[in-house]
């Protein structure tokens, strides 16, 4: 666990279940795997979900959820865990949860085609970037989605203070293209934040839900082309640019975004983590610096 995380166990959720939602009391509750999650869950019966922050960090989420998902569904093309009730602190549990419907589907896995999950996912974020603002909450600092030039000073610092351990030149030439691309010129637009494999659900390879919004925003959309990164091969990727639309220097901000990323988490841990993820995520860097232009 990281430092500030929790353990949320079944016997805290029963409890909770039990005092402020009697009427599914007779549910069984089957916690479900964390897969690096900020949230706990635990299947409720058939149809519901339990999600628990797991730390402080992570509580915002429920009241973001609660207010702006009613808000947003309607408009998307697949399914998002709209919160159906929120529960309050309760016993030795200290946070607001909530209670979501239960999703099917499984995450999507290396190897298996995904140009049709390219294609769905497009149209998700295109959905999403045609919402009505209304006045939603504008990503600020270095957050995912903020202008890329908000964080030059960050990765510039990453990349020296990695030096030899990464191919400095390469990098720094890469991160000089995207600071030149143009910036987004539009309005803040809505931004899902954090399309990552184990956020998206799929069934016989096409997208059935997007779940965990702890990255909702609005923002510079390039933040978006991300999965085209970590998840998506050469001819996936080719399609999810396509079914896209974005521009060239959207795009070139969109590679940047995963790229700079690695950097800050490679050079912040580096004393932390294994040689193992030190050499798999310089591959990745690598990748992308490679790749980009693809």
């Amino acid at each position: 666990m990281r430092p500030g995380e929790i353990v949320v166990t079944t016997a805290q959720v029963r409890a909770l279940i039990d005092e402020q939602f009697p009427e599914w009391s007779d549910l069984p509750i089957v916690p479900q795997p964390l897969n690096g999650t900020d949230n706990a869950l635990f299947r409720l019966g058939d149809s519901l979900t339990a999600r628990l922050p797991r730390a402080q960090w992570a509580v915002d989420q429920v009241s973001t959820d609660a207010t702006w998902l009613p808000r947003l569904a309607p408009h998307l093309p697949v399914p998002v865990p709209v919160p159906i009730t929120v529960g309050q602190p309760g016993g030795d549990y200290p946070w607001p949860w909530t209670v979501v419907p239960w999703l099917d589907g499984s995450n999507p896995e290396e190897g298996q085609d995904l140009v049709d999950l390219a294609v769905d996912l497009a149209g998700f974020v295109r959905a999403m970037i045609a919402i009505d603002p209304m006045d939603g909450p504008v990503k600020q600092g270095i957050e995912r989605g903020v202008p890329l030039a908000q964080r030059d000073e960050l990765i510039r610092r990453s990349i020296a203070a990695l030096g030899e351990r990464i191919d400095g030149r390469a990098v720094t030439a890469a991160w000089d293209e995207a600071m030149e691309a143009d910036a987004w010129s539009g309005p803040p637009v809505w931004l899902h934040g954090d399309l990552m494999e184990g956020n998206l659900l799929v069934e016989r390879g096409r997208l059935t839900a997007v779940i965990d919004f702890g990255g909702l925003g609005r923002g510079d959309p390039a933040v978006e082309a991300w999965p085209g990164w970590s998840l998506f091969d050469a001819r996936a990727r080719a399609a999810y640019r396509e079914a896209l639309g974005f521009d060239e220097a959207t795009w070139i901000r969109g590679w940047a975004w995963p790229m700079s990323a690695s950097l800050y988490w490679l050079a912040d841990l580096w004393d932390s983590i294994d040689e193992e993820d030190r050499e798999d995520t310089i591959r990745y860097i690598d990748y992308i610096v490679g790749h980009r232009h693809d």
